[in-house]
């Protein structure tokens, strides 16, 4: 048996799926440290949405990679990270990440529709934000569910629900963490998606 990887947890998925808010509750209620890369970009080079505009997509994506490489490389095993949704797209990004152990937080259109629709802060949805959050969906998923060793979908549970059980999982490492889902029924709990303004590329 090998041994269980005692990484960072790292959040994976698309943008409006709660990453920052189960991410952040996850490591208040294990006492560890939180970090959100998109958040520490902006703390550090401003808004993303101004660094889509002045220098395009790709000179983002080779910041973020840099901040995430420096994240996951001094993150302690007790240390949740969040990742921007298209962080994975780099193939460095996606080698660190086997030392940690990954959260695929996965949604369903239904589930973040409203959200997206008024969220006019992030740059990759210009235009038809459900089209283009669905073309998202359709490019990445096969990414995301490759890099994963836990697969939450967060239809049908509150925050609560999902820390519980990713605490638990976490706290009983001999467990194979590979692919274990919580399922069904529509998401009610709207604080999974309350608005964290331009803080966010994806």
């Amino acid at each position: 048996m090998e041994p269980p990887v005692r990484g960072p947890v790292a959040f994976i998925g698309l943008m409006a799926t709660g990453k920052s808010v189960v991410g952040a509750q996850l490591a208040s209620r294990l006492g560890w440290s939180f970090i959100d890369t998109d958040q520490l970009i902006v703390a550090r080079h401003g808004r993303i949405s101004r660094i889509f505009s002045q220098q395009g997509e790709q000179a983002f994506r080779r910041l973020e990679a840099r901040v995430v490489a420096e994240v996951l490389a001094e993150a302690s095993a007790e240390t949740v990270v969040s990742l921007g949704g298209g962080a994975v797209l780099d193939e460095g990004t996606q080698a660190l990440l086997a030392g940690a152990r990954v959260v695929f937080l996965d949604a369903d259109l239904a589930t973040v529709r409203r959200r997206i629709t008024r969220d006019r802060s992030r740059p990759l949805l210009a235009g038809d934000p459900v089209e283009a959050w669905t073309r998202m969906d359709r490019e990445r998923r096969p990414v995301y569910e490759r890099l994963a060793d836990i697969v939450l979908d967060t239809r049908g549970h509150s925050i609560d629900q999902l820390v519980t059980e990713l605490s638990t999982q976490l706290q009983n490492p001999h467990d194979k963490l590979h692919n274990r889902k919580l399922h069904n029924r529509k998401l009610h709990n709207s604080e999974l998606y309350n608005n964290e303004g331009d803080s966010h590329g994806e």
